[in-house]
């Protein structure tokens, strides 16, 4: 319509560029002015189906200029862009620019280019990556502003969790599920030493095998067979083994384990064992000094307490140094678990434990 001899337009907006970007998979046509999505990408459609699909043009260039490879289409599938790919010719990845290749300032100045000759307003989406910034959205929305567009639309890759269109890399859901630790596999043949530790519930016997990594795996045994304690004793070293071929620092097992109280208490060699997990975790701590790993620091070193220490009691007798409880009497030492009877501290003193809260003694 636009000369002197033409019919004059009654109607204010007769012309206008209707959103054709998703429409035009309909007639498997180009998109209006929006650059491509992708060279390759995934199209998400009814029932959460998921259709790979290759841009047609790109497809049949690279054929033709013989650096077509299935290789190649597995990467634009994660990658989107052909731009810096090593062995494609300049000119191609000049050809196929894709919608984030272009910055958002190009993208609102191609829909302002076409706002001037439009009677109605220019449907077109900015396309951000996903480390776009408030501050790059507010100067697209002041820059559409100041060239005269009538409306704006922005989108940022992947800020849901499910989008019409996108490039083959893994959702949040599927990237946390990859992320996950999974333990190395169990090697068939392992070495190792066994270790017997007296503890409240009766012998326990440790074994600490190794691969060419390090520790790989602890199992432990009960010398009373069955019962609720040799469960627990094997459920805890499941759970190490599988931690400790999982990546865990051992550091880090035998914090969790050391310290561990139970209202029996056993002495093995002066020292005082806590509990079954305590047991474990003395052992993977002997084994943690020995190990020819590179000296740790003082603090370090300060977290693993070594347990009691003996010490003399004025009658000459060995008893064992352990935190202070005041009581009427005054402070107490050689605190030893909990008392079956009232879940008081017991007290070991004059070669037995003694409740001093409801009179049990373990020799008694």
């Amino acid at each position: 319509y636009d000369r002197p001899d033409g019919p004059q337009v009654r109607n204010s907006t007769r012309t206008t560029l209707a959103p054709t970007a998703t429409l035009s998979i309909i007639a498997n046509c180009s998109s209006g002015i929006e650059p491509l999505f992708a060279l390759s990408y995934v199209r998400h459609i009814l029932d959460d189906d998921r259709l790979a699909e290759v841009h047609p043009f790109f497809e049949a260039v690279a054929k033709r200029e013989g650096f077509y490879s299935e290789e190649l289409m597995k990467t634009l599938a994660v990658r989107g862009s052909v731009r810096g790919l090593e062995g494609i010719p300049q000119w191609v990845q000049n050809l196929f620019p894709t919608a984030h290749d272009i910055a958002p300032e190009w993208h609102v100045r191609m829909q302002a280019a076409f706002q001037r000759h439009t009677d109605n307003a220019v449907s077109k989406t900015v396309n951000f990556p996903q480390h776009a910034t408030v501050e790059d959205v507010a100067r697209v929305y002041m820059l559409a502003f100041k060239e005269g567009c009538k409306g704006i639309t922005i989108y940022r890759d992947a800020s849901r969790d499910k989008q019409v269109l996108s490039t083959a890399k893994k959702s949040k859901a599927e990237a946390q599920i990859e992320t996950k630790i999974m333990p190395r596999e169990r090697p068939r043949t392992t070495t190792g030493t066994t270790h017997k530790v007296s503890t409240g519930c009766g012998n326990l016997y440790i074994t600490v095998n190794r691969d060419e990594q390090g520790i790989a795996e602890v199992f432990s045994h009960l010398g009373k067979a069955g019962g609720c304690a040799s469960a627990q004793s094997e459920a805890t070293s499941r759970l190490i083994s599988l931690a400790l071929r999982s990546g865990v620092e051992l550091e880090s097992v035998v914090e969790q384990l050391r310290g561990i109280r139970c209202p029996s208490i056993a002495w093995d060699e002066g020292r005082s064992i806590l509990s079954c997990p305590d047991a474990i975790g003395s052992v993977l701590e002997r084994h943690l000094k020995a190990s020819p790993e590179p000296e740790r620091g003082a603090e370090t070193k300060a977290k693993y307490n070594p347990g009691p220490k003996p010490v003399a009691k004025d009658n000459g007798q060995s008893a064992v140094e352990g935190p202070v409880l005041s009581y009427a009497e005054g402070p107490v030492r050689n605190l030893a678990g909990q008392c079956p009877e009232c879940s008081s501290l017991l007290v070991y003193q004059e070669g037995c434990y003694v409740c001093r809260a409801c009179g049990y003694t373990k020799c008694g």
